[in-house]
C-alpha cells in the first residue's frame, strides 16, 4: 500500500496525473497556511548557537544529494582548519537520540547519519530536536562549526549559512507545495538561501569503484560493462543511480523501494547469478545479508573551487 501511494504521488508531482493534482490542491492550501504559521512561531523562538551553523537542506521531499554534500563539507572544513560536527534528524530510524558510532544499528539512528560517520569519522548526534542535538554535540566535542543535515525548515534552530540542494533532474516537479506537489516551501525560498547547489550541474557525483558487501574486494565499475546486473535500492531518486550504471554500460534490472527502506535478506537474493549492486546508503543497512555477488558504489560530491572559496569567505565574515 505504501509503495502504491508513493508511485501515485510521484506521478502527480513529476508525471502527468493532473486530476490527482487538482484533487490535492485544497489540502495544499491548508498545508501552506499551517506551514506559514509554524514558520512564524518557530522564528520567534529561534536559538542562537555559540559556533557557526551551516544548514544543508532542500525545499522538496525526497533525495537531492544532501548527504554527499555534507561529507564534502566535513572534509573541506577540516582541510581549512575547522573542527566540524554534524547534527541530523535521522530519517528512517526508530527515533533514537544520541551520538552515532561506526558500528551503530542503522534501524535505530538512520542510514544517512551512519554513512556520514563511517565515511568521515565526524562527531554526529541524531535528534528530532536540532537545538538539543547541537548543545549535546558541543558538550561532548570541541567543535567550532556545526553542519545541520536536512534542517532548512527547522526554524527554531539558529543558522549562519543556508545551502539548498536542488535535484537537477526533477527540479521542482509541478511547482506546487505538498501534497499536490513535492515542495516543502515555495521556490521563492531559494532567494533567501546563501547558496543554491544543483545536483548534476554545479555539483557532480563521481564514483568508479565497486566494493564488495561481503569483504574487502573491489573492482572497477567498467569491468561490468555489457553485463546484466540487479540494482536493489531504497533512495529518494533511484533513476539517477540507475542512469549512472547504464552510462557505464551495464544492463540494469531495477528493484526499487521507498526511501530509507528496511531491507530483508530475501530482497537481495536472486537465482540467476547476476551481480547485485546498490548505493552506499543502502549498503550500511545490508551488510548482515551480504553475499559474494553483492556490491555497492561509493560516490563523492565534486564542486567547483569557486564554491568553496565563496563559502569560506562567508564564514570569515561571520
Amino acid at each position: 500500500m505504501k509503495q502504491r501511494l508513493e508511485r501515485w504521488l510521484l506521478n502527480v508531482w513529476y508525471g502527468d496525473d493532473r486530476l490527482g493534482k487538482y484533487l490535492l490542491l485544497p489540502l495544499t492550501g491548508i498545508f501552506c497556511v499551517l506551514a506559514a504559521f509554524q514558520r512564524w512561531r518557530d522564528k520567534r523562538q529561534q536559538v542562537k548557537h555559540p559556533v557557526p551553523v551551516i544548514v544543508v537542506g532542500n525545499i522538496s521531499v525526497g533525495g537531492t544529494g544532501k548527504t554527499p554534500l555534507v561529507i564534502w563539507l566535513v572534509e573541506r572544513l577540516r582541510e581549512a582548519g575547522y573542527t566540524p560536527g554534524v547534527v541530523s534528524r535521522g530519517f528512517g530510524s526508530a527515533g533514537k537520540t544520541g551520538a552515532v558510532f561506526p558500528n551503530a544499528n542503522p534501524a535505530e539512528i538512520g542510514d544517512e547519519p551512519l554513512l556520514i560517520v563511517q565515511r568521515t569519522g565526524v562527531p554526529l548526534v541524531v535528534s528530532r530536536h536540532r537545538n538539543q542535538a547541537i548543545a549535546s554535540l558541543l558538550q561532548q566535542h570541541p567543535c567550532d562549526i556545526i553542519i545541520a543535515d536536512d534542517g532548512l525548515q527547522h526554524y527554531r534552530m539558529g543558522r549562519d549559512v543556508e545551502i539548498c540542494v536542488v535535484d537537477g533532474q526533477r527540479r521542482f516537479g509541478n511547482g506546487y507545495c505538498l501534497p499536490a506537489g513535492s515542495l516543502r516551501e515555495s521556490v521563492s525560498r531559494l532567494a533567501s538561501c546563501d547558496f543554491v547547489v544543483i545536483n548534476g550541474e554545479t555539483m557532480q557525483m563521481q564514483g568508479d569503484t565497486l566494493l564488495s558487501l561481503a569483504g574487502d574486494e573491489s573492482k572497477f565499475l567498467s569491468e561490468l560493462a555489457g553485463q546484466t546486473v540487479h540494482v536493489v535500492t531504497g533512495i529518494g531518486n533511484p533513476q539517477r543511480f540507475i542512469a549512472t550504471l547504464e552510462q557505464a554500460g551495464l544492463r540494469v534490472l531495477p528493484h526499487t523501494y521507498p526511501d530509507h527502506h528496511a531491507f530483508s535478506g530475501e530482497e537481495l537474493r536472486f537465482d540467476d547469478g547476476f551481480p547485485v549492486i546498490m548505493t552506499e546508503k543502502d549498503a550500511v543497512k545490508c551488510r548482515q545479508y551480504a553475499a559474494p555477488n553483492c556490491w555497492y558504489l561509493p560516490i563523492r560530491a565534486v564542486l567547483d573551487e569557486s564554491f568553496a572559496q565563496a563559502l569560506f569567505t562567508r564564514l570569515q565574515g561571520l
